[in-house]
């Protein structure tokens, strides 16, 4: 016989060395093993229940109520106390895990003795990563896509847990509340800047976007950024006779109108139109002004829209006249023109198509009245309305920005360039700018959408 068949005789096969350090092994190593099986599936189930609990749609919870099976009636008893649920969750899968990581630890001590620190530190290592990986990770993308199917099949656990370690979970809810009380946050410190670029990343659409984006500006604008300015208002003299009052709210086609004494910045109230139905047929000596009953609605020019719009509701009013610091009319405001703030523009039958008074002559290239606000004027373009915030100062219009921006009244022609805008003045009088033709140089911070 060879020398090599020999050495083969006396050497133990591979397989055979194998099960001789198995059968070496504790006994109790056996039960640990697969008990540490049992506690990773349980942290995975654990953690998994959170996420399909707390994601499940307020049509998944109308079914569950409807639903007259067992487990359907634990998930609405265990979300009708969603913090007792939290709490039971975390100390439920904290335990798991702790006696997952103790029994795996006593297994290495068993195998290699306690003084082998090297082993000890490489388990911790597995363990965690398994923990991470079997019982975060997976189960919680799972959960994610099947949350009511695993709802379902965690509810009877949870809700012998919730039993259980009621005790331990309003302990666990009372301290903190007490550090939530204590240490409470009044806000967050986050500007508008950010809020919006949240709106752009997770908005889809246009429309979704402009509509998150007009909430979330909602609160800081105010009234004398929206408002229609005062030679844009339509008021008639509280002296004209029945006849000459007739003929101007027929062409004006407004519902309300402000009455003034003498100038406009002695509004005497507000005519409602359909107060004159019944008295169309009366001769021009029919006294309209006992129509005028309603008092007049005066804001400042800082207020914040929001308020306003509250004001308004409690009031019962749609239309308010912006008065500056001096008493004097400003402006005027409607219900209407908060809500488009919002919303977008509101057309009816008697507004121009566009809605903005302005012409789009080539990609970039537009032509606005001077008396446009700059919201509007944003709203056209697509650019945040902050952009102007540094040159406008206190105006609202784009020929108040060129006021600004030119320190006088340019002449006609005259151009100025502000970021990536060039503003040319088309038509001017002595008094203010009439019309600005508004070319965006390139897109940089533009949306390119059409408007």
């Amino acid at each position: 016989m060879e020398e090599g068949s020999i050495s083969n005789l006396i050497e133990p096969e591979p397989y055979l060395q194998t099960f001789s350090m198995v059968a070496s092994l504790p006994v109790i190593i056996y039960p640990i093993f697969f008990a540490s099986i049992i506690l990773l599936l349980l942290s995975a189930l654990i953690s998994g229940s959170e996420v399909a609990f707390f994601s499940l749609s307020p049509k998944q919870l109308e079914v569950c109520k409807n639903s007259k099976t067992p487990n359907s009636v634990y998930i609405v008893r265990l979300l009708s106390k969603p913090k007792q649920l939290l709490a039971t969750i975390l100390i439920l899968n904290n335990l798991v895990n702790v006696a997952l990581v103790t029994l795996c630890t006593f297994a290495t001590w068993e195998i290699s003795g306690r003084e082998n620190e090297q082993a000890v530190f490489i388990l911790t290592i597995i363990v965690t990563a398994a923990i991470v990986f079997f019982g975060e990770i997976v189960p919680k993308i799972y959960a994610t896509e099947k949350n009511l199917s695993f709802a379902r099949f965690t509810s009877g656990l949870l809700f012998v847990a919730s039993s259980v370690l009621k005790p331990f979970a309003w302990l666990l809810m009372t301290i903190s509340e007490r550090l939530e009380n204590r240490f409470q946050h009044t806000g967050y410190d986050v500007s508008m800047n950010e809020l919006k670029q949240v709106v752009d990343m997770t908005a889809t659409g246009n429309k979704d976007r402009e509509l998150l984006k007009g909430i979330v500006s909602f609160g800081t604008k105010t009234v004398k950024q929206i408002m229609r300015a005062r030679m844009d208002i339509t008021a008639f003299d509280i002296e004209e006779d029945f006849h000459q009052l007739m003929d101007k709210v027929n062409k004006c086609a407004f519902s309300r109108i402000p009455i003034y004494n003498e100038t406009i910045d002695k509004i005497d109230g507000i005519l409602y139109v359909k107060e004159l139905l019944p008295f169309i047929d009366r001769d021009e000596s029919f006294e309209w002004q006992q129509l005028i009953t309603k008092p007049t609605f005066f804001v400042p020019e800082t207020k914040k829209i929001d308020e306003l719009l509250r004001d308004f509701q409690q009031k019962r009013v749609h239309m308010a006249i912006v008065v500056d610091e001096y008493g004097g009319t400003s402006g005027l405001i409607t219900m209407e023109d908060i809500i488009e703030e919002i919303v977008g523009e509101i057309n009816d039958e008697f507004d121009d198509d566009e809605g903005i008074e302005f012409k789009r002559l080539d990609k970039n290239l537009f032509t606005f009245e001077g008396k446009t606000s700059l919201n509007d004027l944003c709203k056209v373009i697509k650019v945040d309305p902050a952009i102007f915030e540094d040159a406008k100062g206190d105006s609202e219009s784009i020929g108040g920005l060129l006021l600004e921006l030119f320190s006088r009244i340019p002449n006609s022609g005259e151009t100025c360039d502000f970021k990536n805008f060039r503003f040319t003045v088309v038509s001017v009088d002595k008094k203010r700018i009439k019309t600005v033709r508004v070319l965006i140089r390139d897109q940089v911070g533009v949306n390119k959408t059409n408007p």
